[in-house]
């Protein structure tokens, strides 16, 4: 494998979303994930379906798109963690590991003898990742957390969806698991710079990700604008705190975005929409100004967006040099030439359901490019293979365990 993570060996003991979507940019990156599941079972996330992938004559398999979501790249091995032997089997991947992620609650695994205090004695070089709703602190810390009531908890929704006396106000949650994706995200940031410390200091380390830790995290400027002035923000639907014009307006036909970061973008677009009157107002002239006069300039702006089609409007500012864009289903998503041009939908060879299309990474790399070669894998796939390959295991005992329950 070519990617820049080719070296690094990572066990994944994560289900769902958070902990998957971490060994899933791992393995993008060129790291050996190797997934532990329950035997029969497996990731909660393989039964959330419909729906589900198709196998080659377009029937619906058992493998939901959710698993496939979160899953590329790595090896799935069953392991029944309630059995000594069990135990011993992960504790013997960890021994050859660099890397561990897990999303169990507070204490489970160290029953097993698999926490981070019993791990870092046999490895001290292993990066031991652990995700959960509130972290291994604090007086929610042995509460389970679940996306969306991360998203209320923090904040997120008191600052998504239209005003509460519009039409369709009230809070709304992100429309994908935006708290789960996130510390998803933040946990391979922190594997990486643990894999960079160890490099100079030969140590693992314990890393602690929350869900709610990321969401009140990834606030940002909306955090921020409460902290400065000490007033919450509320929900403003599509327009922008802090941008005007920043938002959406019908067109003729259809919806397009219009995003005037700065006056002299404002400036360009009255000029291709032939209302410069608009730009010389006072009321309109800097964003400040449009800002605290939102409402008319809205009002204003609605009148000239429906006059053109959303083609003839993105044509024109998209000449203009004033950044534009529809508002695509995922079906149009997928045909946009530059989602096309960048590779964006990718396909692999999945042992059940043939040809299967995934969404690519958007990391690039110039001198370590990504290389995917893993679908998804079915429940248990490649557990004889790792037992042989990493942990030198017979046939003979490998036949043992499975009669035996332990895999």
């Amino acid at each position: 494998m070519t990617g820049p993570l080719s070296h690094i060996r990572a066990l994944d003991l994560s289900r769902v979303l958070a902990g998957p979507w971490c060994g899933q940019n791992l393995a993008d990156l060129g790291a050996e994930v190797i997934k532990i599941e329950r035997p029969e079972k497996g990731d909660d996330s393989r039964a959330f379906g419909p729906p589900w992938l198709k196998d080659r004559d377009g029937r619906d398999t058992r493998e939901s798109a959710y698993f496939a979501s979160a899953n590329r790249g790595k090896k799935s091995v069953t392991v029944n963690l309630s059995k000594p032997e069990g135990q011993g089997i992960v504790r013997d991947l960890a021994r050859q590991s660099d890397v561990l992620i897990e999303n169990y609650k507070v204490g489970d695994l160290a029953r097993y003898g698999l926490g981070y205090e019993n791990l870092r004695k046999i490895n001290p070089r292993l990066i031991y990742c652990s995700v959960t709703g509130f972290g291994q602190t604090g007086p929610y810390r042995e509460r389970p957390g679940y996306d969306f009531m991360i998203q209320g908890m923090g904040g997120v929704m008191s600052i998504t969806g239209e005003r509460d006396d519009l039409p369709g106000g009230g809070p709304q949650r992100v429309g994908i698991p935006i708290a789960d994706i996130m510390t998803g995200m933040y946990a391979t940031i922190a594997v990486c710079a643990a894999l960079a410390h160890r490099e100079k200091s030969g140590a693992g380390q314990h890393l602690d990700l929350a869900l709610l830790d990321t969401q009140v995290g990834i606030l940002a400027n909306q955090g921020m604008n409460y902290l400065a002035t000490g007033e919450a923000p509320g929900r403003i639907g599509n327009a922008h705190p802090n941008i005007v014009p920043y938002q959406p307006f019908k067109t003729k036909d259809g919806d397009i975005i219009l995003a005037c970061g700065n006056d002299n973008l404002f400036n360009k677009f009255c000029e291709v929409a032939g209302c410069r009157h608009l730009a010389q107002d006072p009321r309109f002239a800097t964003n400040s100004k449009r800002v605290e006069n939102r409402a008319a300039i809205t009002s204003l702006l609605a009148e000239v967006f429906a006059k053109r089609t959303t083609r003839e409007w993105c044509d024109a500012l998209e000449a203009a040099g004033v950044p534009n864009g529809p508002i695509n289903n995922l079906e149009q998503v997928f045909e946009e030439p530059q989602v096309v041009a960048r590779g964006m939908k990718i396909e692999l060879d999945h042992p059940l359901a043939g040809k299967i299309p995934l969404i690519a990474s958007p990391m690039r790399f110039s001198g370590t490019p990504l290389d995917y070669k893993v679908a998804p894998p079915a429940l248990g796939q490649h557990t004889g293979e790792i037992l042989r390959g990493v942990l030198g295991m017979s046939e003979a005992d490998i036949a043992r365990l499975r009669g035996e329950g332990v895999i």
